[in-house]
């Protein structure tokens, strides 16, 4: 389980970085300032929680209990989710996806909270 979060996070970091370049230099001047402040704080958030995945990586060689490996799965509805949806909402303008970011975001909050309870328990 420790190499999958520590695949996941990675990948995850990559894609990340090369989303926020993408922001940055391909849709500066291709969406509106207000959009492309949504894709990165959808960029923003998809790099903290891959470096999350690492953390839960690292815990889960300590404490291998099932609370350590539903927060990096957590982790990661919630960046397919919450980033995932701000990025397509800011290139499409597609609002209803505003209602999924919720979700991913409420996937971060327990995958925090699982973590949190994984340390004390442990």
């Amino acid at each position: 389980m420790d190499r999958l979060f520590i695949a996941t996070g990675a990948l995850s970091a990559f894609i990340g970085v090369a989303a926020g370049a993408f922001g940055a230099h391909g849709l500066k001047t291709r969406v509106t300032p207000e959009m492309l402040n949504v894709f990165e704080i959808g960029v923003h958030y998809h790099l903290v929680h891959a470096l999350a995945l690492f953390a839960v990586a690292w815990m889960y060689t300590r404490w291998p209990i099932p609370l350590v490996i539903a927060s990096g799965f957590l982790f990661m509805a919630g960046t397919v989710l919450f980033s995932g949806s701000l990025y397509v909402l800011s290139m499409t303008g597609t609002k209803w996806l505003g209602a999924i970011t919720p979700v991913g975001g409420l996937a971060f909050l327990a995958g925090w909270a699982c973590l949190a309870w994984a340390a004390v328990r442990s």
